[in-house]
């Protein structure tokens, strides 16, 4: 008779050691599946630049600029090299993009330009032109929402959707992209990253995107070439008129103060 309650209690013991066991790896599972960008920050950073003089490279920042590159973004270049990189910024169209394709043709220039879904769905002609003259197209999301705002499905759908309708159009796979207002998070370059895309920030910007502030040639020629930089990604928007109308100049400009356009499919970084 003892013997059977020892077993009895034995067997109790036995059965809330295994119970303890098996919740204690259900916890542990519950935390190995918890995915990454759960847990990173969120925090908005918004993309800034200290500018230097006598064509120096400018302050980006330092821990914005750590944190992009450890999610392989990029924003400036080598500062050896005399390297500049072109990228606009498409959200609309505005009647100027075709002028400039011409003039980045005609001075034998590459460039990216990052389109949203809207720019997509009603300048089609003008993006497989970029496409068929050697750009590179990148993407700025369906809808152009800060990322840090949206859930990690939501910047998926944003991402991808476009990604599927240009490559729909025009066989075409993008794999840069630029988040929409200059905005990002730890988070967002996790999800992006985990997407395929490369981030593409700057190293220099002006109040082109203005266009209350346009018919000021002077104004916006002065400020791109006093600012050009080793290394430079420059960030325009298409939207400008002003840049429409001195880009052949500013480019030509550029190249005399000794520095190459290179396409980011030649970044060096």
């Amino acid at each position: 008779m003892k013997n059977k309650i020892g077993y009895i209690i034995l067997g109790l013991i036995t059965c809330v050691f295994v119970f303890s066991i098996t919740l204690l790896n259900n916890n542990l599972n519950q935390t190995t599946v918890t995915t990454n960008s759960q847990v990173l920050s969120n925090k908005k950073i918004g993309w800034g630049i200290k500018r230097a003089e006598n064509h120096e490279q400018p302050d980006l920042g330092s821990s914005n600029l750590k944190l992009l590159q450890e999610y392989d973004g990029i924003a400036m270049g080598n500062n050896e090299e005399k390297y500049v990189y072109l990228t606009f910024d498409n959200g609309y169209e505005a009647g100027y993009t075709s002028k400039i394709l011409d003039t980045l043709k005609d001075n034998n220039v590459k460039a990216i330009f990052f389109i949203t879904a809207h720019y997509l769905n009603t300048s089609p002609d003008l993006v497989k032109r970029m496409i068929d003259e050697g750009h590179i197209v990148g993407n700025h999301t369906v809808n152009h929402y800060s990322m840090p705002d949206i859930t990690d499905e939501k910047i998926k759908e944003e991402v991808m959707n476009l990604h599927a309708a240009l490559y729909e159009k025009f066989g075409y796979e993008m794999e840069y992209i630029r988040p929409p207002k200059g905005e990002f998070s730890e988070r967002t370059l996790s999800v992006c990253k985990s997407l395929g895309y490369k981030t593409v920030m700057w190293s220099f910007a002006y109040d082109d995107w203005d266009t209350k502030k346009q018919g000021k040639q002077k104004y916006a020629k002065e400020k791109i070439l006093d600012n050009v930089h080793n290394g430079e990604i420059i960030l325009l928007h298409a939207t400008s008129s002003d840049n429409c109308e001195i880009l052949s100049e500013v480019i030509k400009e550029i190249k005399e103060q000794g520095y190459e356009f290179k396409s980011l499919n030649d970044f060096v970084n």
